[in-house]
């Protein structure tokens, strides 16, 4: 049975938190088809698999497809294991680097697992589009080249920009919009799901499907997520990510990073708190605010047992600065001339240079044994054990012998 909500209420549940819906009077008829007929629409959300990590970025999209699935309608997880060997084109200044078929094979055996942390299975329908990409004969795939043409695919903003630098555009990144359009068509979606920088792809689905006399999909376009940087989109590519997978200790730490102003776009694109309770956490402290942004999302990706434990850890290692029992522990030889500096060098991960460690000891952010080391060029004894706290997140127990 669908949701006992109405369409208007449905469809006031599903605008929160996207940035455009093309068109909302489109999706309001489908709402009420499906009221009507109780059947279920048919909600499609394709991620070509890459990199074997899903991570927040994708939780924004997960997170509206399970209030569709709430609402009493199927979600189409479609893995792009065929379209991911040629990479999707969209927002990159040149081509992907091509995936071979065990990669890509490797890479969606662990989407399954991850996505059902935050989707209900019931609801669910898994899809590989190699299911019917891999049998398109020559003739059907220049038949759909027919429906676009060059001038358009140049009016896309990506496209555009690398054609005046000069830049290649591979003949099968063209291709590339048309083949995810086929998709919606051979799974007859009612909405697709994206980021914005899927706009072309997703409108350009509408067309494919009205060729294919479909009624054509609803666009549901969602803000990109900006990654522990706060510059750039959370990506793989980036490294500014906190995947799906990591530990409950490392999910915590990462948003724990995030800058305060951050903060708040983490919570509104990622939680399920509302407008108001948001603005009663912003007239708190924002560390308050912050440990339980961190606490929330972890306890939805880890559980909330492994969360209790993550928020202890930080606890100990940051906030009550004691020295963990699991610190890493590294073996030095006795040497009755080795320096404050000369420790931090040889016991570091973190430090990349001699001159960065002596950077950081100069600015107070070293301590030996629970006191600030500032001095350079002490001394330290030449046996027994050191705690070192190097930065905010590096601490090592140095055995001396």
């Amino acid at each position: 049975m669908l949701s006992f909500k109405n369409p208007k209420e449905q469809l006031e549940i599903i605008k929160r938190g996207t940035a455009d819906i093309i068109s909302e009077e489109e999706l309001l008829a489908k709402l009420k088809r499906s009221q009507e007929k109780n059947e279920p629409l048919r909600i499609k959300a394709g991620f070509d698999p890459t990199a074997p990590d899903l991570h927040l970025g994708h939780c924004v999209l997960l997170k509206k497809l399970r209030e569709f699935q709430n609402l009493g309608h199927t979600v189409l997880f479609l893995i792009g294991d065929f379209t991911a060997m040629i990479g999707d084109p969209s927002g990159r200044s040149e081509s992907r680097p091509s995936l071979t078929e065990a990669e890509v094979r490797q890479n969606a055996e662990t989407y399954e697992g991850q996505v059902f942390k935050i989707l209900d299975r019931e609801r669910t329908e898994v899809v590989f589009n190699s299911a019917w990409l891999a049998n398109m004969t020559a003739a059907e795939l220049l038949k759909l080249s027919t429906l676009e043409n060059v001038a358009r695919m140049l009016e896309r903003d990506d496209f555009n920009k690398r054609y005046k630098s000069g830049v290649s555009i591979s003949v099968n990144e063209f291709l590339y919009p048309l083949i995810q359009g086929y998709d919606s068509a051979q799974i007859k979606a009612d909405v697709e799901f994206g980021g914005t920088d899927q706009t072309f792809n997703i409108l350009l689905g509408r067309d494919v499907q009205r060729y294919f006399n479909q009624d054509p999909q609803v666009a549901i376009l969602l803000p990109l997520l900006e990654g522990l940087d706060g510059v750039r989109k959370m990506s793989k590519s980036y490294g500014n990510y906190v995947a799906v997978e990591d530990s409950a200790v490392d999910i915590f730490g990462k948003v724990m990073s995030v800058s305060d102003d951050l903060m708040w776009r983490y919570y509104e694109l990622l939680t399920y708190r509302t407008d108001k309770e948001i603005n009663e956490l912003k007239s708190g402290h924002p560390m308050d605010a912050k440990k339980a942004l961190a606490f929330e999302l972890t306890s939805w990706l880890q559980g909330e047992d492994e969360a209790l434990k993550a928020k202890e850890d930080f606890d100990t290692k940051f906030s009550n600065r004691e020295f963990p029992e699991d610190a890493r522990e590294v073996q030095l030889d006795s040497d009755d001339n080795r320096t404050v500096l000369d420790v931090v060098v040889q016991s570091s991960k973190s430090l990349k240079s001699r001159g960065e460690a002596k950077r950081l000891i100069l600015q107070g952010g070293v301590s030996i044994d629970g006191e600030k080391a500032t001095d350079i060029n002490k001394v330290v004894p030449n046996s027994g054990s050191l705690q070192v706290r190097i930065g905010k997140k590096e601490f090592v127990v140095v055995k001396i012998t």
